[in-house]
């Protein structure tokens, strides 16, 4: 998901922003790197149906990000509407994202529950005080929630990101006493900024962040996009974010699965772009996979039941 704070004060680079820098610079990676090369088909057949493998994702692990969704929740039909939508297609989950819509944590939690599904994770940012912190957990709990990751951290000095993992590290403390899991959730830029002496974000988050209290969400598309971009992952994508999950000293419990088109670097409704997500999940598998894609390829309904079905079928 590409929404939420960045501990201090709220994320001020807006989805067009971002879609401007994918269809601009990733774009040409995307194009001279991927699809001059074959990689992308090939990765997009591997990843595709007829596959004859016999592991599947649980179904009950299923998952969506509500970023996805979030202009049917804006507006036409509705939150409600959408949320029954979804449990209409199937899923048992969601992972929550900006707010509850006029709600109380109690009177979502009724809801959610009248309609078969479970906030079992949500995108919050770092709290600014100690209360809001306590106020985070306690509507957590209240919801039923397994998981809380910190969605998005941008900056372009190390002394941030250090500082940005101390205080990470002590809400997941409070976290675990709570019962709750804590986790960071990626995107391209940790592996792509320099912040001197050959070090990037992503070097120090996972130094800095505590492996027994913090966890990883990594979204596969910023993953493979951040390899792709840096170069590091240009010409095996899925192998760079295999790496990046078995590198790092946290445990990735969770994946944002959004595919990538080969051609222009936007994100693609899943099974329609160039991501073997198979080969991941072969080499790791982890205890929530949530449907993510920031753009819709026709609506966001429509992308909600494209990435349920992906998932039910795939077989690896």
């Amino acid at each position: 998901m590409c929404y939420g704070y960045d501990g201090m004060a709220a994320l001020r680079r807006s989805v067009t922003d971002r879609r401007r820098l994918l269809r601009g610079s990733l774009a040409v990676a995307a194009g001279v790197g991927l699809a001059s090369s074959g990689i992308g088909a090939g990765a997009a057949a591997a990843g595709g149906p007829g596959q004859t493998g016999r592991r599947r994702v649980p179904p009950g692990l299923i998952s969506i990000q509500l970023w996805t969704v979030r202009d049917a929740l804006n507006g036409e039909p509705g939150y409600d509407a959408t949320l029954r939508h979804l449990a209409r297609i199937g899923y048992p989950k969601v992972e929550l994202a900006l707010g509850y819509f006029g709600r109380s944590a109690a009177q979502l939690r009724r809801f959610l529950d009248s309609i078969g599904i479970k906030a079992s994770s949500s995108h919050d940012g770092i709290s600014d005080t100690p209360a809001a912190l306590r106020e985070k957990i306690q509507n957590a709990v209240t919801l039923g929630q397994k998981f809380m990751v910190v969605p998005y951290l941008y900056s372009e000095n190390a002394d941030d990101w250090k500082r940005w993992a101390e205080q990470m590290n002590i809400e997941a403390a409070a976290a675990a006493r709570a019962g709750l899991r804590y986790g960071y959730h990626n995107h391209a830029h940790e592996f792509t900024i320099d912040l001197g002496r050959g070090r990037r974000p992503w070097d120090i988050l996972t130094k800095e962040l505590d492996p027994k209290l913090v966890h990883l969400e990594i979204d596969i598309y910023w993953a493979v996009t951040g390899g792709i971009q840096s170069g590091d992952g240009a010409a095996d994508p899925e192998g760079f974010t295999l790496d990046v999950i078995r590198r790092a000293p946290q445990r990735t419990l969770q994946y944002h699965v959004k595919d990538r088109h080969a051609a222009d670097g936007d994100m693609a409704d899943l099974g329609t772009g160039m991501i073997d997500f198979g080969r991941i999940f072969r080499k790791h598998s982890v205890l929530e996979y949530i449907v993510e894609n920031d753009t819709p390829d026709v609506t966001p309904q429509r992308t909600a039941e494209v990435g349920y079905r992906y998932l039910h079928k795939l077989r690896y």
